[in-house]
């Protein structure tokens, strides 16, 4: 054996554990084709080879499925797309194998052109209530919506939703054609007031998603299974509910964008700020930066921070003595207007918002 060849089989087999963990436990209960299709592509010595012609930040099996899936949808996969639509495990991953080994070039290049999509779907059901809270307390009559990371920028339709909780309570529109739910777990029901009046709707993010343009929509469905119906459902949804009245996208650092941000919100409105699992992906100083940058966009208005983010990444929001990837995150409120409030937890979730508890006074 070479030594290029006994390279490419020290780095196979740790490819090939990445896919296989990946089918046997991340899609083990969410997606039965992606669970077949990724052990396939891990005991394919040349669907590996073909993998490693993305970059090494490419070759996540998130994202190479992501591009095959982008594939079938758009109609140049045909026999993937039929395997798909039959939700058939060995078609599938016998088609993935062939779509990789016959298209690799135009899979690596999807790969490297766009970046996977976090499941943005969902998240009114704790934003909601947040907001709401961050209006009485200000009392404010309109809020101007900032949705940090936003990608597609959904979490800004959040009053235009309905939103239904486990123990009856319901907020948000009835007739939206987004329906949302979630569980409420502990002894405090989430607080009953309606949102204000939005006015103004902007998304900040580096690489912000038009969601009216065909490629870009079609590119967040790709992110998700092609045997999760109930999630593309609510994903076409959303992005149907987002495209009527299409946010302000501001492509930039938020660090740097903010204070234009801020300043686009009338002067008769609240401006809150909103980041969903954001701030992980700032390092720690930015992080700090962006407080920062909030409290001096507070110097001639008041200015709110809805945070939902894992324990201990939002700085200045308490972590009630919770650990650090504990496995739930802490829903954030924090005011900015010269009066030095402090920072405070005012609720937990867990799955992304579908199980909520909430800990303010109402």
């Amino acid at each position: 054996m070479t030594a290029g060849s006994a390279a490419f089989v020290g780095r196979a087999r740790t490819l090939a554990q990445v896919y296989r963990h990946f089918g046997e436990v991340d899609a083990a209960e969410t997606s039965p084709l992606y669970r077949r299709v990724a052990v396939a592509l891990s005991e394919s010595d040349e669907a590996l080879r073909a993998i490693e012609a993305a970059p090494a930040r490419k070759r996540h099996p998130t994202v190479i499925l992501a591009a095959l899936h982008d594939l079938a949808l758009a109609g140049r996969a045909p026999g993937l797309a039929s395997a798909y639509a039959a939700t058939d495990g060995d078609a599938a991953a016998d088609a993935a194998v062939d779509t990789l080994l016959r298209m690799t070039d135009t899979v690596v290049a999807l790969a490297v052109r766009r970046k996977t999509r976090p499941d943005e779907t969902g998240r009114s059901t704790v934003l909601y209530p947040a907001i709401a809270e961050a209006a009485r307390r200000f009392g404010a009559n309109a809020v101007g919506l900032i949705d940090v990371g936003c990608s597609a920028g959904l979490n800004l339709n959040v009053d235009r939703v309905g939103i239904t909780y486990s123990n009856g309570q319901s907020l948000g529109d009835p007739s939206s054609p987004v329906q949302l739910s979630a569980s409420i777990v502990g002894d405090r029901p989430v607080p009953a007031r309606a949102m204000p009046e939005v006015v103004t709707r902007i998304g900040v993010d580096v690489d912000p998603v038009d969601v009216t343009d065909a490629d870009e929509a079609r590119w967040l469905r790709a992110c998700l299974g092609p045997d999760q119906p109930e999630r593309i459902a609510r994903l076409d949804a959303e992005m149907a509910l987002a495209a009527t009245a299409a946010p302000l996208l501001l492509q930039g650092d938020a660090v740097e964008v903010m204070p234009d941000a801020v300043a686009r919100v009338p002067a008769d409105a609240l401006p809150v700020v909103t980041t969903t699992w954001a701030l992980s992906r700032f390092r720690g100083e930015s992080r700090l930066r962006f407080l920062d940058r909030l409290d001096e966009a507070a110097a001639g208005r008041p200015v709110a921070w809805v945070s939902v983010e894992g324990v201990g990444v939002a700085p200045t929001i308490p972590t009630l003595g919770d650990r650090h990837a504990s496995g739930h995150s802490l829903i954030g409120l924090a005011v900015f207007d010269r009066s030095a409030r402090p920072a405070e937890a005012i609720g937990r979730c867990w799955s992304r918002g579908r199980v909520l508890a909430w800990l303010a006074d109402s």
